[in-house]
């Protein structure tokens, strides 16, 4: 009895250590109903495993912060959670730690672009036409709708920034989804941008963080509103706010380790952690977002499915926010608008 007593002080012992010897992660996310999903999918678990405690911070995606940190090596976050154009940038600017691919498994397994060289996309999100069916008559169905102002009297909600913004415009204006690229890449798209968001923009009221828009078409300041898919579908039990996902522009969410972290070497194990199947099914099930590794979406229930936007039907008249363009003209163009915005 007292050998056996002995081994379990001495297993309780190991496993204390062990657990002081696991590095805190400084995980920054962006916060809200995602960074809600976040703590029951990955933080909780992890913790629970014994596999060290999560320190969890936000921010609102200004990689002037992460910047900052590399430059003057002092790098106090050990993983961000960041959109791919700033996973694009990050890289080529030399602000993140390169990954070895090999550590997420079988890269066939993910949505394509998910693995990238310096960061895992971890789900997948759209933006997208959102409106309170309740203050409604008839139900808009295209942006060429949102821009109907004659049709839809009232106030429209949009993100304060270029990015989704100048999409929606030109879609607005006929361009195919398929085709917004193609268009916005020249200066005579981008002008033409700009001078439909000159129609529209004395019915707009601007918003700058995921919980605005709910919070908006809810009260009826708004009659309709870009939104993120998710935001929206966490409260849909409550309120008959409903989502249009023709024209909606989907991407990932990715985690990145900023350059010369404490504890690179454990975050890396975090982000493989955070795309197994099990880990992405309990993420997904808490936020209607689609998981990123593809094994997970069996384990999901029909139910759930339905407000992912990585369903086939879903997904169908999306388009996938273009990485490059917005690498290369995210600087200029968000001058650009913040002028414009201005005025």
């Amino acid at each position: 009895m007292k050998q056996a007593l002995k081994l379990v002080t001495v297993a309780l012992g190991l496993a204390i250590a062990a657990q002081s010897m696991a590095a805190d992660l400084t995980v920054i996310s962006f916060g809200g109903a995602n960074k809600a999903a976040q703590v029951k999918a990955f933080y909780q678990p992890w913790e629970a495993a014994g596999k060290g405690k999560i320190v969890a911070g936000e921010y609102n995606g200004e990689m002037a912060k992460v910047k900052a940190m590399v430059d003057t090596n002092s790098v106090s976050w050990d993983l961000v959670e960041v959109e791919s154009p700033e996973l694009s940038r990050g890289c080529d600017e030399d602000m993140f730690e390169t990954l070895d691919p090999a550590l997420f498994g079988n890269k066939a397994d993910y949505v394509p672009g998910a693995i990238q060289s310096c960061g895992v996309g971890f789900f997948v999100w759209s933006t997208v036409l959102a409106y309170n069916a309740d203050k409604l008559k008839t139900a808009p169905t295209s942006w060429a709708d949102f821009w109907d102002t004659t049709k839809f009297p009232g106030k429209r909600g949009l993100r304060k920034g270029a990015k989704y913004t100048l999409e929606f415009a030109l879609m607005a204006d006929g361009v195919a989804p398929k085709d917004v690229y193609k268009v916005l890449a020249s200066k005579d798209g981008q002008n033409r941008a700009f001078k439909k968001l000159d129609e529209l923009k004395p019915n707009i009221q601007w918003w700058e963080a995921g919980a605005q828009p709910p919070q908006y078409l809810a009260s009826g300041d708004v009659v309709m509103s870009s939104a993120y898919n998710g935001r929206i579908a966490a409260v849909q039990k409550e309120s008959n706010l409903k989502v249009v996902w023709t024209g909606g522009i989907y991407d990932f969410d990715a985690w990145a380790i900023p350059k010369g972290a404490k504890n690179a070497e454990e975050a890396k194990k975090f982000i493989a952690y955070s795309v197994q199947p099990e880990q992405q099914k309990i993420y997904s099930e808490n936020i209607a977002y689609g998981p990123a590794n593809s094994k997970a979406v069996a384990l999901l229930d029909k139910g759930i499915l339905k407000d992912m936007p990585t369903t086939p039907e879903n997904i169908a008249d999306q388009v996938q926010i273009d990485v490059t363009f917005w690498a290369d003209n995210g600087e200029q163009l968000e001058q650009r608008f913040n002028s414009w915005a201005a005025k």
